[in-house]
């Protein structure tokens, strides 16, 4: 008769501590801009251990991620490739006021991934010598607005124009460089440097004087407003050992 007692007041004890539990440790919904994804990987797991919360990541086009969000998709908080998408989104209320800051400075680069293509200065793009250059959408991608941005500055516009080869997104850009279907294109310098170097092939960083700065956001959204986890990650982004991991893979801060 004992046995049975102790079995039914264990049961409700271990209903309060699965309670507890779940309520000081929650998940968040992030959006994340594609050419964020290396590094916002690591910070996820780092701000897992520090807080017991979760973020649970998506990686796309900023622009895309704008249709998403003016539809209802669950996201809480916005990683932005520009600055002008969370901006509009506070201006339409779905954004919380007053929670929008500069969590890195995007750099371009041209990178092929055969080593000694790209000369570092750029001239292989006046010299030619290869038939598609990869871009991301530049309607739906920041990166993909500088990459025109340097090339109009450069009057070569009209003659590479017809070698474009175009990603939905920077991920996607990279990828058809990366396999080869490209020989060079224009993507984040995020996706092929670490530790202060290239990690691989060749690439010209594209001074940020010859494009507008590409300062990329983060707001919390409105769905989200009072949740502990998503104010939690936004804090976590401006702490010293995110920014440290952010600087490695060669945003400007």
């Amino acid at each position: 008769m004992k046995r049975k007692f102790a079995r039914l007041f264990a049961l409700p004890l271990l209903l309060v501590g699965m309670t507890v539990g779940s309520a000081s440790a929650d998940e968040v919904q992030v959006a994340v801009a594609a050419n964020f994804t290396a590094p916002m990987k690591i910070i996820a797991a780092d701000f897992e251990k520090a807080t017991g919360h979760k973020a649970a990541l998506s990686f796309g086009a900023t622009g895309q991620f704008y249709a998403q969000i003016k539809n209802g998709a669950p996201f809480d908080i916005l990683l932005a490739a520009d600055d002008e998408t969370p901006a509009k989104l506070e201006k339409e209320n779905l954004g919380v006021a007053g929670s929008r800051f500069t969590y890195a400075i995007g750099k371009l680069v041209l990178w092929s991934a055969k080593p000694g293509f790209v000369d570092d200065k750029g001239e292989v793009l006046r010299k030619g010598g290869f038939e598609h250059i990869a871009l991301a959408n530049p309607k739906l991608a920041p990166y993909g607005a500088a990459a025109v941005e340097v090339m109009t500055k450069l009057g070569l516009m009209r003659a590479l124009e017809p070698k474009f080869v175009q990603g939905e997104n920077i991920a996607q850009t990279y990828q058809f460089v990366s396999t080869g279907n490209a020989e060079l294109g224009f993507v984040a310098l995020s996706q092929v440097y670490e530790g202060g170097k290239l990690k691989s092939g060749s690439g010209w960083i594209v001074p940020s004087a010859m494009h507008s700065p590409i300062r990329q956001d983060a707001v919390l959204l409105s769905r989200a407003k009072g949740n502990l986890a998503a104010e939690a990650l936004l804090k976590y982004l401006k702490s010293d050992k995110a920014r440290a991991v952010i600087k490695a893979y060669g945003y400007d801060l």
